[in-house]
């Protein structure tokens, strides 16, 4: 039999941090899903909609943790995927660097576009 491995150390902060922002999409996603396709659908959604729901600070704090917490699952989970496939050395410390770049700048553009929508900006 194969025997199991993963770079994820059960019970670490990696393995938990893991868990807990999947918990979390979960239940934003649905919210989100539910606040955007079903109250208002997607032929409503426009522009000065979305500015008015942003304005609102438990939303607009509510996206913005959405975000962080979103960027840090995936970018966590593609390079613990790499670890897995067997990255190690220089090639892993330079997909660890472009990723967590990558990820601070998505997480920066989404926090300016957010505030933007705010009219914090």
């Amino acid at each position: 039999m194969a025997e199991r491995y993963s770079s994820f150390a059960p019970g670490g902060t990696a393995w938990f941090l893991q868990r807990v922002t999947a918990a979390f999409l979960i239940v934003v996603l649905a919210f989100h899903f539910f606040l955007l396709h079903f109250v208002n659908h997607a032929w409503e959604i426009e522009f000065a909609g979305t500015q008015q729901r942003m304005e609102n600070v438990g939303y607009f704090l509510t996206m913005v943790l959405f975000l962080i917490t979103a960027t840090f699952h995936g970018v966590n989970g593609v390079y613990n995927a790499l670890v897995n496939q067997g990255l190690t050395g220089t090639s892993k410390k330079v997909v660890l660097a472009i990723l967590v770049i990558a990820g601070g700048a998505l997480i920066a553009q989404g926090i300016w576009v957010a505030l933007v929508m705010q009219g914090f900006m």
